[in-house]
């Protein structure tokens, strides 16, 4: 993705950084989530494992939101990432 200014690039390319490994945890939690339902055996901690991972990724996802001007955490969010 590409800043609109120049010099917020380095932060735009740590925002989609973060908010991909978040998508990647994500789909790993809700996989872990079906396995705890579908079968016998609880998989709470796989689960617990990529759900810190998750808020770990966001939170930095948000920080590097909060040092962004508002139209490049615009142009962030309408990409196809979420």
């Amino acid at each position: 993705m590409i800043a609109i200014n120049k010099r917020h690039q380095s932060m735009v390319n740590r925002a989609v950084k973060w908010i991909e490994k978040y998508n990647k945890a994500n789909e790993q939690r809700d996989i872990a989530l079906e396995l705890m339902r579908s079968s016998m055996t609880t998989n709470a901690p796989i689960w617990r494992k990529y759900n810190r991972l998750c808020e770990r990724a966001f939170d930095k996802y948000l920080e590097c939101l909060y040092e962004l001007p508002r139209r490049e955490v615009a142009q962030i969010e309408k990409a196809d990432l979420y």
